[in-house]
């Protein structure tokens, strides 16, 4: 054991721990001020049930001995056979390596509460995130991770581009359609409530994504500092890019673009941050901003699809763009574990890398219709009318985000349904007095 390269994964661990309750402020400020204590709440609840969930079976699914390339056996259940010993192959003990796989296991499908914010039922919520943890998340980690048969093509994913990104936002567009538009989407105003809330989310994010990255080298070493300078050069450049397209379009950059453009330039970097030189970086990350912004801005209004938060133009397109980036430019010179890119002489990276997109887009899509259809059969998804219009925060947790404007009929507090909200203040039969 290697005290450095254990201590190193365990301040990743714990950085990317922050992330969870940052992407919580960042998806709370852009939502309306009904749902801020909804949206947080979502993210919250998934740091626990799922921490539990992968200590339990997850970790076992994922990292346990290969079946056919599929999934992993169950002789690490509850963690059994784990114990003090080292990671195989590794300088840390597997206790660590567990520690820190399982933040990333929580913030996953804490990412793809962005795309169906404000009309999703809590009951629905949680069963659905509990099951496409394990029968999604799970069986993509032990593909690409576990030695499975993704791994086996040849696939490069140094932290997640291919197993969060891709797979959670693919998720969460498939989701958002099957649940459909939120009411008055399209029709009236529906805009971000506390822009300062989301930019201190974003630094959250910022702050993790070193240790998402960084820490994902699984020790102290030349991988790791090559990893985090990597990581901060693509996120800055993500922000000018975005920046820049929004500026030119539209005449004014804005703070909800800039923050965007940081996560979409962090999005982009993550499966190459362990296979790329610093120059390359640059150019994944502001090439990130602009294929995200227009994601964003003309996709999503192009094909009317109710993406709330963006989780997948910026998550989905970004981890694409990041995955294909990894096969052109990966080298050997920064990792001799990985493999030469297309601007290296070698296509079977590049070719392995389109081969993964494409599996993960399938699965996510008829792995996360399937799980909704099985869910909504059971407890009803989508939020009744009344509820959405009053706001999740009351009729689902019976709180209020502000003790402000509550029974004045102040239009801030119930966003453009004010009126309507009014009326509907005792959905939760907990603020009659």
């Amino acid at each position: 054991m290697n005290s450095g390269d254990t201590a190193w994964v365990l301040i990743s661990a714990a950085l990317v721990f922050i992330m969870t309750p940052a992407v919580a402020l960042f998806y709370g400020g852009m939502v309306r001020n009904k749902n801020v204590l909804s949206t947080i709440m979502q993210s919250i609840f998934i740091l626990g049930m799922i921490s539990v969930e992968f200590l339990l079976i997850g970790y076992t699914l994922a990292f346990g001995s290969d079946v056919n390339g599929l999934i992993g056996d169950l002789s690490k259940v509850g963690l059994e056979n784990v114990g003090l010993n080292l990671l195989d192959g590794g300088t840390i003990p597997e206790l660590a390596f567990v520690a820190f796989q399982c933040m990333f296991a929580a913030l996953t499908p804490a990412l793809i509460t962005g795309a169906f914010a404000e009309r999703m039922k809590f009951k629905g919520f949680a069963l659905l995130m509990l099951l496409w943890a394990i029968f999604i998340y799970n069986p993509m980690a032990h593909w690409v991770w576990g030695g499975g048969f993704l791994a086996q093509l040849g696939a490069l994913d140094f932290a997640g581009g291919l197993v969060i990104h891709i797979l959670s936002g693919v998720s969460g567009l498939t989701i958002c359609i099957l649940l459909g538009k939120r009411r008055g989407y399209g029709k009236s105003a529906i805009v971000p409530h506390n822009i300062p809330m989301t930019v201190l989310g974003a630094a959250g994010l910022f702050v993790g994504w070193y240790g998402f990255n960084g820490g994902s080298a699984l020790g102290a070493n030349e991988l790791a500092a090559n990893a985090f300078v990597v990581t901060h050069a693509a996120a800055a450049a993500g922000l000018l890019g975005w920046v820049a397209v929004e500026w030119i379009r539209h005449g004014k950059p804005t703070v909800i673009g800039a923050v965007s453009g940081l996560v979409a330039g962090l999005v982009a970097i993550t499966p190459a941050a362990g296979y790329v030189t610093v120059l390359p970086s640059i150019a994944i990350g502001l090439i990130g901003g602009v294929v995200c912004y227009f994601a964003v801005a003309v996709v999503k209004e192009k094909f009317g699809y109710d993406d709330s938060l963006d989780a997948f133009g910026v998550h989905g397109v970004g981890g694409m763009w990041g995955a294909i980036a990894t096969g052109l430019w990966a080298t050997t010179a920064v990792n001799p574990d990985g493999a030469n890119g297309i601007f290296y002489g070698e296509t079977n990276l590049f070719v392995a890398q389109i081969i993964s997109i494409g599996v993960a887009v399938i699965f996510a899509v008829v792995g996360s219709t399937v799980l909704y259809k099985i869910v909504n059969a059971i407890v009803p998804l989508r939020a009744d009318e009344d509820e959405e219009i009053a706001g999740l925060d009351l009729g689902e947790h019976g709180e209020r985000g502000y003790n402000v404007g509550l029974f004045s009929g102040t239009p801030n507090f119930f966003g453009d349904d004010s009126a309507e909200g009014s009326a509907q203040l005792t959905l939760s039969g907990g603020l009659k007095s």
